[in-house]
């Protein structure tokens, strides 16, 4: 089914552009590809979003494992039936997958994708990451419009 293949798709880039920070950055190196906008800094984050929960493992561990069987299930079951819904889900199983690996390989997930809005620094992310949040956006998006269609009916 293509929403496995999305979420493979996701997992090599992630799992690919990882294995070059590590082989070719230091730890806290910082390239400028805008400067003042876009860095790839290598950062390693024992925790989740924003650096919170720093050193609960077993947290994430139980977690992606559940969110992996959510996922898959809900795309045996409705990603058939609505394309949007499964394409949503490839990206968070991806993205989940990619960084799930970091952990149980390293302890700890590799960042390098550092962006600035103005003067904020953005946390550092990286490709699963980039998967989550546009297939989470993707859910909300179809939740609502499900919702609105509902309300028509």
């Amino acid at each position: 089914m293509i929403y496995y293949i999305i979420a493979l798709v996701i997992i090599i880039i992630d799992q690919w552009t990882k294995w070059l920070v590590v082989q070719y950055m230091e730890l806290r190196e910082s390239i400028p590809i805008i400067e003042g906008v876009f860095h790839l800094t290598s950062h390693r984050n024992a925790g989740a979003a924003f650096g919170i929960l720093q050193g609960q493992m077993w947290l994430f561990f139980i977690a992606t494992v559940i969110v992996i069987g959510v996922v898959i299930y809900y795309i045996q079951t409705e990603g058939k039936k609505h394309r949007w819904f499964g394409w949503a889900l490839g990206l968070v199983l991806g993205g989940a997958i990619g960084n799930f690996i970091d952990r149980v390989l390293h302890g700890e997930v590799v960042d390098f994708l550092d962006v600035y809005i103005f003067t904020y620094n953005y946390p550092i992310f990286n490709v699963a990451d980039m998967a989550l949040v546009v297939g989470v956006i993707m859910l909300i998006i179809h939740v609502l419009k499900e919702e609105k269609n509902q309300r028509k009916s």
